[in-house]
């Protein structure tokens, strides 16, 4: 390990990395520790205000693309080579919790600091990245910022999306780029020389084997879908149940085949129906309609490609009374990172004398589209019992620092070669 990196990764200030997950905790806070801060809200424009003082504190370049990531560059000796990224995102699930997405970002600003104040200099510029909407839980699908950053799909075929109350995505993005007028604009697509993701794991393996960081090798794939269910409202107490159209009855048919379909001895598949919308939600009323999600993940590229293609029609035999409509919403494949990304994590988390280990990721991450576009890999640190996507969701302040450590000394040196 490079001497300047070494100390570099020593300068990584705890306490100020923990008081900032604290700073961030407040803004959209809920009873039990845990966060509700959704995709350009009015919270997520307070904590993307709150970042931009503290960069502008470091003079710090920053920069929005079309879809609101937001980028800070710390500037490297050679103004045109390709930066190093790092990053994660600032949104929260609807009952989140205080370090999934955030730790990566604040991760990445403490590793710039400590660069900055071990008087570190790098060839290639720095820049951390806090990446809109990763988590799909106001705007669908997941991962929208880096999927359009990366050209997986263009702008236009996200911004008429709504949320559960009709808001279109167009219409809250444009509000929140205007909160920041003095964001410079930037293109898509532009060109970076590797990237790193820091976050908690949102599982037990580190925990149970108590390692304190995990050398993230790659992500499962997966397949999302939108299932509508249209029927018939009726009167609850006079309909017979033979002439009914009832959403809700077939909703459940097809929930209760993707179930089997979805079975694994193994439990190495992962089935999910998350977000439900019943019409006309009434305890009095036979639902005419309901829309439901379906997030199907298999490691396996052959396995969660047949699953994901056998859904449509499986939904469509299992309803028995009511129409039936399957809308691809998401499609990843499996994701292998890159070895010498990895490689420069581990090196790091040895020459610091860290316990780590080699680990995939079950969960999907802004990481596995910027591996398309350049070489990338992840850092875990352990969270409480592995719990994430909840309001009890934890970890402690000194594994978020150790991983913040071996994110500075990794970026150093990619960002010198």
């Amino acid at each position: 390990m490079r001497e300047d990196a070494r100390d570099a990764a020593n300068r990584v200030n705890e306490q100020r990395l923990w008081q900032r997950h604290s700073e961030m905790a407040q803004i959209g806070a809920i009873p039990g520790n845990g966060v509700n801060r959704a995709a350009l809200s009015k919270e997520d424009i307070v904590a993307r205000k709150l970042l931009l003082s503290w960069a502008a504190k470091r003079n710090y370049a920053i920069s929005a693309d079309g879809i609101g990531n937001l980028f800070l560059r710390r500037a490297g000796t050679d103004p045109n080579a390709e930066p190093v990224m790092t990053g994660s995102h600032m949104d929260t699930q609807p009952r989140g919790g205080r370090f999934d997405g955030i730790y990566g970002v604040l991760a990445g600003f403490e590793a710039l600091e400590a660069m900055d104040e071990a008087g570190v200099t790098t060839r290639r510029p720095v820049e951390v990245v806090a990446w809109t909407n990763e988590e799909g839980g106001r705007f669908a699908p997941c991962t929208m910022g880096s999927i359009v950053f990366t050209g997986a799909r263009p702008l236009n075929d996200v911004l008429e999306v709504t949320d559960n109350e009709g808001i279109r995505l167009k219409d809250a993005l444009a509000e929140t780029l205007a909160a920041t007028p003095q964001v410079k604009p930037r293109e898509f697509k532009s060109p970076a020389a590797g990237y790193i993701e820091a976050h908690i794991e949102q599982g037990p393996l580190l925990e149970n084997a108590k390692k304190t960081i995990g050398v993230v090798t790659g992500i499962q794939g997966l397949r999302w879908f939108n299932i509508e269910v249209f029927g018939k409202t009726d009167h609850a107490g006079t309909t017979p149940l033979a002439l009914r159209k009832d959403a809700v009855r077939d909703a459940i048919a097809i929930i209760n085949a993707l179930t089997e379909l979805t079975r694994d001895a193994q439990d190495v598949t992962r089935f999910t129906v998350g977000r439900m919308l019943v019409t006309p939600n009434s305890p009095n009323s036979v639902a005419s309609h309901v829309l439901f999600s379906v997030d199907i993940r298999h490691p396996d590229l052959k396995t969660v490609t047949r699953l994901g293609d056998a859904v449509e029609a499986l939904a469509r035999k299992a309803a028995q009374f009511c129409e039936v409509k399957v809308t691809p919403t998401l499609h990843d494949n499996p994701c292998a990172f890159d070895a010498q990304v990895a490689g420069a994590i581990e090196n790091a988390a040895t020459k610091l004398e860290l316990p780590h280990m080699r680990l995939a990721s079950g969960a999907s991450h802004d990481a596995m589209y910027m591996a398309r576009v350049c070489p990338t890999a992840m850092i875990f640190v352990p969270c409480e019992k592995g719990i994430s996507h909840n309001e009890a969701e934890n970890a402690a302040p000194a594994d978020l620092a150790a991983g913040a450590r071996v994110l500075t000394a990794a970026l150093i040196e990619l960002a010198n070669r």
